[in-house]
């Protein structure tokens, strides 16, 4: 990335290079955050808006993916480390990574139906695990009977 960058005309102060150094040895993806926490750590001086402006011009060139893994949880991935999609549970938060096979049909039927080549690089598809969606269907199978009489809820009482 640093080698990208400076080709591109792109200044590599001490912090960019601290913040490129830090994405490319994160065994996995890594957030804002902690990128800011591990660069503040070598360089007390640096502004975390420093690395969000650096994160967004890294992926504005196309070295960095950006990947929403749930609510308000954003990570960033380098690209030369590959791309990789995942299934990410709203309830639990387990994460199972999926391969880009299953992505085929949609990319073809997109490119087809819509004129539209799509970059799927690196994505979160937010869902319902199997047990989450089992105990939500146990949930709602509660609900009904208790909407219809054939089950009370139990109250706790403080007293």
């Amino acid at each position: 990335m640093t080698d990208a960058l400076s080709q591109l005309g792109y200044r590599m102060t001490p912090q960019r290079m601290m913040i490129v150094a830090s994405i490319e040895s994160a065994e996995n993806h890594i957030s804002a955050e902690d990128i800011f926490r591990q660069v503040v750590a070598k360089y007390p001086n640096v502004n975390v808006s420093t690395v969000y402006r650096t994160l967004e011009l890294l992926e504005k060139l196309g070295l960095v993916t950006k990947t929403e893994m749930g609510v308000g949880h954003i990570v960033y991935h380098p690209l030369e480390k590959g791309h990789h999609h995942h299934l990410i549970c709203r309830e639990c938060g387990n994460v199972v990574n999926l391969d880009e096979s299953v992505l085929t049909p949609l990319k073809e039927s997109l490119q087809q139906n819509y004129q539209f080549t799509a970059e799927l690089r690196h994505l979160g598809i937010m869902g319902l695990c199997a047990e989450c969606r089992q105990k939500s269907k146990i949930k709602q199978q509660i609900a009904k009977m208790e909407n219809l009489g054939v089950i009370r809820p139990f109250i706790f009482s403080s007293g």
